[in-house]
């Protein structure tokens, strides 16, 4: 084809228009990385014309961080305004069913914790409706629109806030500090146990009696083993929705978190009447019931389910009852083979739209409510779509998520459910990351020695010139059950990784989440040598297929999960050139002993430690420290609880022992991930650092 006189002076300045923009990109830098908004699942209006997020703008210096919340159009047609500006932050968003007032939680001038307010839209400052001693959160207006319900910590024994506070205080002031218990567990990620508990309360919408506490007085609560939600939180959530009819409310809660020790605990649904007495079981066994959700309509009620006690993992299944509840539950997508994370009613209460995990990204499917298998609805084909949500009266029908990918930061986006197409409702970070200088990740399937097909991401470095040869940075997620996803990570982020100029290459070793059921129970009694050689092979797998990585210079790092298999490594190979390790244990039967979870641990290695001491020890680390020689970068937060401290001690007092070329990394007020900015900071500049002593 030729190009005509005219058009070439043009094609030329376009060209150059490009080659310009491009060297006007640079590569990411942990400033523009930490800085990045964090913007919050959205919150439609029941009539989809208004979708409320809440935003968080990070800073090194944690009193100047902001937490607002923003409104905007559901059909994009003007720019997302600042709804609140509180010192303090805002969050936790909820409409009223005429969608003119909202109700957030807040902590502003004079309250000591989190509290509700409400605003209304039309004009007028936010009201405050709780004070409340231990705070407030997760406001819900009753469908009736008089009434919102929240979640708040009472101290076990507390027959009303007067006798709550007067039990904080005199806790607070207590000359002996001395903790005491009588069962497990002691511990939670990052504190130690005590005896508050979560509540349910309601509050009339209009501020005009003070809160009510539902459960105060109830066998439920005074279960030694009573505990709101599953207990991965501070807050621990009871998930609570209201009734159709406004009367009662239904949560999840467990009592029977005493038998951590030896067995699994298990979350079930209860009915909690408004006007008070005995909450309703509606669900019993050793299967997790939870996350319960109502159809528009009222006539059914969904949750998800869990296997539970002598089971390793198990999918969240998605399961349905018809309401008023009769115990006859149904499984939705019997044969539906991955975890779900979120689900949405669809306005006609005919079909659930819900989101999982699957192959690195994050889809949507959908599945009749009357009976049928999921069908694969949005194929994001790259990144993933979180927190879905469907209002109940929008026409036409329309699906409400945050997006984002590994080169795109999560904003708002709209589903038209019809025509599926997207929009995008606010762009935060989109200036700044169209500023960077990153490739959207490449990927590659390979089959293991093991018959199993295993999934990788390839990240780029900045600058990536497809002729020059570049070190090999494996990185491994924690989990087990976990997997690699194509989103932008703060604490262990590939283009960050990568920017000295490394390939960094995420693999899905069995056990992670994403390819079934099974492969992530393949992982059952091999822990760490199953996973470390699915690693190894895709290393070399990656090798084979791109001539731009170096062979010759390899490096392994991971946390958590994979902590432990980078200290695997150093134990059984010498293919690499350093390794890094945060919160990884050195032993099974020390990270058994000390971790704030432990029964767990059992199921996976088929016994107590004292009924199989050889499967513990043959996939202990620190068994084959005779074999130690790569130098090793070891990292650990003091208030780690759940990979305790003594693991990272034991592992550098082999390393030491040994002659190891190593170093350790204390980060003191911190648990088991690095969050303060000048510490996640000084990370990444050690762990560069390291693979620069290493493999120059």
């Amino acid at each position: 084809m030729r190009t005509s006189r005219l058009a070439l002076p043009l094609l030329v300045a376009l060209l150059s228009t490009s080659a310009l923009v491009a060297a006007e990109k640079k590569p990411i830098d942990h400033e523009t990385l930490f800085l990045l908004k964090s913007v919050g699942a959205p919150a439609p209006s029941p009539d989809g014309k208004w979708v409320l997020t809440s935003v968080s703008e990070p800073a090194y210096d944690e009193k100047d961080e902001l937490s607002d919340i923003w409104i905007v159009p559901g059909d994009g047609s003007a720019k997302p305004r600042r709804l609140t500006a509180g010192k303090a932050g805002e969050s936790g968003a909820s409409w009223s069913p005429d969608g003119k007032k909202i109700a957030f939680t807040a902590k502003r001038d004079g309250d000591e914790a989190n509290q509700i307010y409400v605003l209304d839209l039309a004009g007028g400052e936010a009201q405050r409706i709780t004070k409340l001693t231990l705070g407030a959160r997760g406001p819900k207006w009753s469908p009736d629109g008089k009434t919102i319900l929240f979640q708040s910590s009472v101290w076990r024994g507390a027959a009303d806030e007067e006798a709550n506070k007067k039990l904080n205080d005199e806790r607070k002031n207590a000359k002996s500090k001395v903790r005491a218990y009588d069962g497990f567990p002691v511990r939670q990620w990052d504190r130690w146990l005590d005896e508050k508990q979560t509540h349910l309360f309601i509050v009339p919408a209009d501020g005009s009696a003070a809160p009510k506490d539902l459960l105060v007085g109830t066998k439920l609560v005074e279960a030694r083993g009573y505990r709101g939600g599953g207990g991965e939180s501070s807050s621990d959530s009871l998930s609570p929705e209201w009734a159709p009819d406004s009367k009662s409310i239904v949560i999840n809660a467990m009592t029977n978190m005493d038998i951590a020790a030896y067995a699994e605990p298990a979350l079930h649904l209860y009915e909690v009447s408004v006007a008070g007495g005995e909450p309703k079981a509606l669900s019993s066994g050793s299967i997790s019931h939870s996350g319960p959700s109502f159809s528009p309509d009222g006539k059914t009620l969904c949750f998800t389910t869990t296997a539970g006690e002598k089971v390793l993992y198990a999918h969240d299944r998605l399961a349905c009852a018809a309401w008023p509840w009769n115990g006859a539950a149904r499984q939705l997508a019997p044969k539906f083979d991955r975890s779900v994370s979120s689900f949405s009613f669809t306005p006609d209460s005919r079909t659930i739209y819900l989101s999982a995990e699957d192959g690195g990204y994050i889809r949507i499917w959908s599945v009749p409510v009357a009976g049928g298998e999921a069908k694969l609805a949005i194929d994001p084909q790259q990144g993933g779509f979180r927190g879905i949500s469907i209002p109940e009266k929008a026409t036409p029908p329309a699906l409400f998520a945050t997006w984002d990918s590994a080169v795109s930061p999560a904003e708002v986006v709209r589903i038209d459910l019809a025509t599926k197409k997207k929009t995008t409702l606010t762009s935060f970070n989109t200036e700044k990351a169209a500023g960077i200088d990153w490739q959207p990740l490449r990927e590659f399937w390979f089959t293991a020695k093991s018959g199993r097909k295993i999934h990788s991401f390839v990240a780029l470095p900045a600058g990536f010139d497809e002729t020059k040869k570049y070190p090999l940075l494996v990185l491994m997620h924690g989990g087990h059950a976990n997997m690699w996803t194509d989103t932008i990570s703060k604490r262990w982020n590939y283009h960050l990784l990568a920017k000295p100029g490394y390939i960094v290459l995420g693999t899905d070793y069995r056990g992670s989440t994403g390819y079934g059921e099974q492969f992530t129970l393949d992982i059952l009694g091999d822990p760490l040598r199953g996973p470390a050689n699915d690693i190894n092979e895709a290393a070399d797998e990656a090798i084979r297929l791109y001539p731009f990585i170096d062979s010759t210079r390899q490096a392994a790092a991971g946390a958590s999960y994979g902590g432990h298999l980078a200290n695997w490594l150093e134990a059984t190979t010498d293919r690499y050139k350093c390794l890094i390790s945060h919160a990884g244990l050195a032993s099974l039967y020390a990270q058994w002993s000390t971790s704030d979870s432990i029964y767990h641990r059992e199921l996976m290695m088929g016994g107590p430690f004292w009924e199989k001491p050889e499967a513990w020890l043959d996939q202990s680390p620190t068994t084959y420290a005779k074999q130690f020689k790569t130098p090793m970068l070891v990292s650990v937060g003091e208030n780690d609880y759940r990979v305790p401290l003594n693991n990272s001690l034991e592992m550098w007092s082999v390393l030491q022992r040994q002659k190891v070329p190593s170093r350790l990394l204390v980060w003191p007020d911190t648990n088991h991930w690095i969050l303060k900015g000048e510490d996640s900071r000084r990370f990444y500049e050690e762990v560069h650092a390291w693979m620069e002593k290493w493999m120059k």
